[in-house]
């Protein structure tokens, strides 16, 4: 498999309506991201950083692939799941969709490189 799906670390529902914490640590880089459906995103691995992503509102299909093995799997409101370093992943928004991607590390690296890398990089 090349995702795993990740559990909240905490949740909490009442006549309020939900809390939900995703995590407490591990990660040092957290991004809102919105695609608007149709569109196509990603196309690129990690060499160093472990992506995690919490799915708010909408749905996607995500292509991955690592080391000759080819997956794709749909991901809809409340998907919660992480690539780790050297997945290729792309995702086909079907829906307007509003996620949360993190990274373990951070996506920029202190000589000013990034560790996003395509298959012709």
């Amino acid at each position: 498999m090349l995702f795993t799906i990740l559990e909240p670390d905490f949740s909490h529902e009442d006549e309020r309506g939900k809390l939900i914490q995703l995590v407490r640590e591990g990660y040092r880089q957290v991004n809102v991201l919105y695609s608007e459906a149709g569109v196509i995103r990603g196309g690129h691995y990690h060499k160093k950083n472990r992506e995690a992503f919490y799915i708010i509102e909408g749905e996607c299909e995500a292509k991955l692939s690592r080391d000759g093995i080819n997956e794709t799997v749909s991901f809809s409101i409340g998907s919660f799941f992480q690539f780790e370093p050297y997945t290729v992943h792309a995702f086909k928004f079907s829906k307007d969709t509003l996620m949360i991607g993190m990274y373990d590390l951070g996506v920029e690296n202190e000589d000013g490189t990034k560790d996003i890398f395509t298959l012709d990089s």
